[in-house]
């Protein structure tokens, strides 16, 4: 079997920022959506995040604290959830500064599951933060490879 580095792709423009991650998983979409909506455990098998509070469920209030952003807590809102399918987290107010992130996961196949992830930051002071923004490219890489050696250990 062939070992392809997992490749985010990532665009910009003024007000606009957008990452994104694809992996095929080895795992059903149950094994998978297990592992995302699991707050408690998220630590555990995701390196990029170093804790989540609360419960990864519709409406709910997230605090997420990072190893990218030592000192700073992220407070995103479970805004879309369709089990098995499809998440959304979203911060920030428009039109000044917003961050909406989506999870998505497809059949691919043969018992296994396409993972997608896309982050896409856009406001008027955006121009003012980006500077300050990580580089998301590796670490939505690192994200995807940390979610599918998860889920495949567990399959």
């Amino acid at each position: 079997m062939t070992t392809t580095k997992t490749q985010a792709s990532k665009t910009q423009s003024t007000f606009r920022l957008d990452c994104s991650v694809e992996i095929v998983i080895s795992a059903s979409a149950e094994k998978v959506w297990a592992l995302l909506t699991n707050a408690q455990d998220f630590s555990r098998w995701n390196s990029t995040v170093t804790k989540i509070e609360g419960e990864i469920a519709e409406g709910q209030k997230l605090k997420i604290t990072v190893p990218s952003a030592p000192g700073q807590t992220f407070k995103p809102k479970v805004s879309g959830l369709e089990p098995n399918r499809a998440m959304t987290w979203s911060d920030g107010m428009a039109p000044m500064f917003k961050g909406v992130r989506t999870f998505a996961l497809s059949d691919a196949g043969e018992g296994r599951t396409k993972f997608a992830m896309r982050e896409v930051f856009s406001g008027l002071m955006l121009p003012m933060i980006k500077g300050s923004l990580p580089d998301f490219g590796p670490i939505f890489e690192t994200y995807a490879e940390d979610l599918k050696r998860a889920a495949e250990a567990s399959a």
